[in-house]
């Protein structure tokens, strides 16, 4: 098989039969730790365990420089047609590029000029997070969004409401596929940190990148009875300790230890406006915590009255998600599995397309 001479597939694209090689394109992987890295890494592991050969095309394969004001990120510099050649050589039955940086790029290039199909997904509100770092307007970024996926044969989105608003922008061929939970790890009775010992109740957690489009300074500066924590590490955590001396600042956690974090905590607080679904929400409902957030997309699509609430009002979203019963959280959190999500991205995905040798 050679992909390199592949024909342009048709819009409606053959699915893809198992077990396949699939090539996954992403400029966000290892060292980096966000919720994209852990999706994409526990993808490509449960589907290796069902006998899929995944190669994965990331920035640490390349020469690389930091992300201005993202120095986690690395963008990796290319020669031309590296990536290309690279996908030629694999051959793979199907190509999914996960992110719309610089490999993502260069990826989406190569399938287009050579009739390659393939499917991208949306994982974070790009456009909203370059405004909030430039003060630019999100709708000149959205340019940029709509012309990068319009050719993938399918688009995958984590919630109904990141489908809503792609098809509002002017995107189709959108494909669900939503998230997990490691539910062997994420359990109610994972035990709380020794930092927990001590502080007043009720103890209200964050977990996630700590950097501006998170907007924390929504959840720091409430006047609310109790202890703040935040895990996590990012740009913004030296700026944020210096103003907020109040706060725990526990550091980046893992498995049964961030597992901790979440159970001990008596209600998980998410103030982001600008997460496509946000992994830390089901992995706080896993381990039995309630989740107070806005009502915008992520949460709306997760939160139920059963296991937190929403409100513009944070503080009073904070107060009904104390109401929750722990078990019901449980119960909730319980419903996502990898398994299920991978299986849904492996039904997404799409025969890279009929090849023959060039005459």
């Amino acid at each position: 098989m050679n992909i390199a001479t592949a024909r342009l597939c048709p819009i409606e694209a053959e699915p893809l039969r198992v077990p396949q090689r699939i090539a996954v394109v992403t400029d966000a992987w290892a060292p980096q730790m966000n919720g994209v890295v852990r999706t994409l890494a526990t993808t490509v592991g449960v589907l290796e365990d069902w006998g899929h050969d995944v190669t994965v095309i990331s920035p640490d394969q390349f020469r690389s420089m930091p992300c201005p004001t993202y120095p986690e990120i690395r963008l990796a510099f290319t020669a031309p047609g590296a990536v290309g050649r690279r996908l030629a050589a694999l051959a793979p039955d199907a190509v999914h590029i996960a992110t719309e940086g610089p490999l993502g790029f260069a990826a989406r290039r190569f399938c287009v000029g050579k009739g390659v199909a393939f499917t991208t997904a949306y994982h974070t509100q790009f456009p909203e997070y370059v405004a909030r770092r430039t003060g630019l307007p999100a709708d000149w970024f959205w340019r940029y969004i709509r012309w990068f996926h319009s050719p993938a044969r399918r688009i995958m989105v984590a919630t109904e409401s990141i489908r809503s608003e792609l098809r509002d922008r002017g995107l189709s061929r959108l494909h669900h596929w939503s998230r997990g939970v490691d539910l062997s790890c994420f359990t109610p009775d994972a035990p709380p940190p020794l930092e927990y010992a001590d502080l007043p109740r009720p103890i209200q957690l964050y977990v996630g990148r700590v950097a501006v489009e998170k907007n924390l300074d929504a959840f720091l500066t409430l006047d609310t009875p109790g202890s703040k924590v935040l895990v996590g590490d990012g740009p913004a955590l030296a700026e944020l300790a210096a103003r907020y001396p109040a706060v725990r600042f526990l550091g980046r956690r893992s498995g049964r230890e961030l597992a901790g974090c979440y159970a001990g905590a008596d209600v998980f607080v998410f103030p982001s406006r600008t997460d496509t679904f946000g992994l830390v929400l089901v992995e706080s409902l896993a381990c039995g915590t309630p989740v107070a957030a806005f009502p915008v997309a992520g949460p709306r699509d997760i939160v139920t009255a059963e296991c937190g609430a929403l409100s513009e009002s944070l503080e009073r979203a904070i107060a009904g998600a104390l109401t929750c019963s722990s078990r019901d959280c449980a119960r909730i959190g319980a419903q996502y599995s990898w398994e299920a999500a991978t299986d849904q991205f492996r039904a997404g995905l799409v025969a890279s397309g009929e090849v023959r040798a060039t005459p």
